[in-house]
């Protein structure tokens, strides 16, 4: 069997990752010629994945200068043979495929690579389940593109909570509550802006609840007024604490529907706002449908993202019973609603960002919206890794789950999953149990 593999890239790849093609270092690049046509209808589009379709277009027409795409050029800096394969006049997948679909069109290069080299393996790469699913019912090799999950999250470890449970000695327990904080005698390691429940390990009757802060665990101080609004959780203090801590530019808030996620943000928000600490708030979030799509929306900007504004603005009339308020501040400027897709380019300075539904983001959006955060700005994303609604996204492989992994431990990064529900005992029985 041949070392080298061969990796079959669909357009999903291409489209989540424009620089794909060259993390297959060692192996031989197949990019079937339909793929190319499926990225033609993107390129036009203003959306993020519009610009990865120019990206890969631009990426390919400069690596031309090396060599013909037909015949194959080798990229001697990754060890890769990279080529651009079309479809062959004869079909050699099953008859019930439509062989002129362009998942059949490169289900159908995958088997003519693996009859041309059958001591290589070949392997289909692509985002798209269903068409993994059809590889093996050919008998073809077929996997995700791994290259942004953690490897952690790949070997089955579950994702990093914000909340670490661990056992302390008396002294330790003694000392945080007579000093205002403990760097404990543990060979735990402790992650930054993560919330600690320490127990004694010969008293069980002592305990301590604090947040880690520059290696040391100190009580949570939640200095906050807004409406009389309180935390109704431990996790509810510690993500309070997050919102309002300006050491910590960038927060993450996970868990089930109902358990306070957007309202916790939007009331920090509003605090902020009304002490001076920023300027304006700006909400954003994905535009995924549940269920089916009703196709494009008529009117202005604002009519546009009206749907999708409902879940804010229901929070703003459960905090303030009213949502007058809302749209005076929407009309001054003071809130601003900024569609992900015309995000690029912008410089956020001296704001509260609020991306909602933020687990039906790749990695490369939120690393987008990231790095549009400038001076004395803080954002925070929001959502529910068990309910992607993004096609060829699942819990593991969302941004929102990639960021977490990679940023935790970070001085400038916190994280907290709220696992009780709030809303009504309804709601979260419902999110548990259906």
């Amino acid at each position: 069997m041949n070392n080298r593999k061969i990796f079959v890239i669909d357009t999903s790849v291409l489209l989540y990752d424009p620089t794909s093609i060259f993390v297959f270092v060692g192996n031989d690049v197949v990019i079937p010629l339909v793929s190319l046509e499926e990225l033609d209808r993107f390129k036009d589009r203003k959306e993020l994945i519009g610009s990865a379709a120019r990206e890969v277009n631009r990426t390919l027409d400069g690596l031309r200068k090396r060599g013909s795409l037909h015949d194959g050029i080798y990229l001697e800096e990754y060890d890769i043979n990279l080529r651009v394969v079309r479809d062959t006049m004869k079909t050699h997948i099953p008859e019930e495929f439509d062989p002129l679909k362009g998942d059949h069109k490169i289900l159908n290069v995958a088997v003519v690579e693996k009859l041309s080299s059958p001591e290589t393996s070949v392997i289909v790469v692509t985002k798209d389940i269903n068409l993994r699913i059809k590889c093996d019912a050919l008998g073809l090799i077929a996997e995700d593109f791994y290259k942004d999950i953690p490897q952690a999250v790949r070997d089955g470890h579950p994702v990093f909570s914000g909340v670490s449970q661990m056992y302390l000695n008396d002294e330790d327990v003694d000392s945080y509550y007579q000093n205002s904080g403990v760097t404990p005698m543990t060979s735990e390691k402790l992650c930054e802006n993560s919330l600690v429940i320490g127990v004694s390990e010969t008293n069980p009757q002592k305990s301590l609840v604090g947040m880690v802060k520059r290696g040391r665990i100190v009580p949570l101080r939640v200095k906050f007024d807004a409406s009389g609004i309180s935390p109704r959780s431990k996790e509810q203090r510690a993500a309070l604490q997050l919102l309002t801590d300006s050491d910590v530019p960038l927060v993450a808030m996970t868990g089930l529907a109902g358990s306070g996620k957007t309202f916790l943000a939007i009331a920090a928000a509003m605090a902020a706002l009304s002490s001076k600490q920023c300027e304006r708030i700006i909400i954003t979030r994905s535009i995924e449908p549940v269920g089916r799509d009703l196709g494009f929306l008529p009117g202005t900007l604002d009519e546009k993202m009206a749907p999708w504004l409902m879940p804010i603005i229901d929070n703003f009339r459960a905090a303030f019973n009213d949502t007058t308020y809302f749209e005076m501040m929407k009309q001054r400027g003071t809130i601003e609603i900024s569609p992900i897709s015309y995000i690029r380019g912008r410089s956020f300075n001296n704001c509260f960002i609020i991306v909602d539904e933020s687990q039906n983001l790749t990695i490369h959006e939120i690393k987008t919206l990231v790095t549009r955060c400038g001076e004395n700005t803080k954002m925070v994303l929001l959502g529910d890794t068990e309910q992607v609604d993004t096609a060829y996204l699942d819990k593991f492989s969302n941004g929102l789950t990639i960021a977490i992994e990679r940023l935790k431990g970070s001085e400038l990064f916190g994280h907290i999953r709220l696992d009780r529900g709030e809303r009504s005992a309804l709601a979260t029985l419902a999110s548990q149990s259906l």
